[in-house]
């Protein structure tokens, strides 16, 4: 299967996920998810959803487990808007990426709040 089709389709199955969990999955424990990617494998036979949760580690926790029970509802629905002959396993996991990307924004945040603080040195004694 070609590299190009493996990244449409995983791009189709983001969309179709981040859709059905904004409108479709009443599981009170599904906080405020959103579908960063999803990696495919090649055999289109298993889906990695990674998402991000709006929230502290026990709310992660929570939207994680209503995610993993619904996971045989979401594999049916995307096979059947995407019209796919093999619908994927999905696993769905927390996309630790963010959480980094928020520590390096914050890190720089502090640096730039460090200089600023700073008073200017003179140029005079060169």
């Amino acid at each position: 299967m070609s590299v190009r089709r493996v990244e449409r389709v995983s791009q189709e199955i983001r969309d179709e996920i981040a859709t059905m969990i904004g409108r479709e999955l009443k599981d009170p424990r599904i906080g405020f998810v959103t579908v960063t990617r999803v990696e495919l494998t090649p055999d289109l036979r298993f889906a990695r959803v990674f998402v991000s949760v709006l929230g502290d580690k026990s709310q992660q926790e929570k939207s994680l487990e209503g995610l993993r029970q619904a996971s045989g509802f979401v594999r049916r629905e995307v096979g059947r808007r995407l019209r796919m002959r093999l619908t994927p396993d999905v696993q769905f996991v927390y996309d630790k990426g963010v959480d980094a990307t928020a520590r390096v924004a914050s890190i720089l945040d502090e640096v730039k709040g460090d200089l600023a603080a700073r008073p200017e040195e003179d140029d005079a004694g060169e």
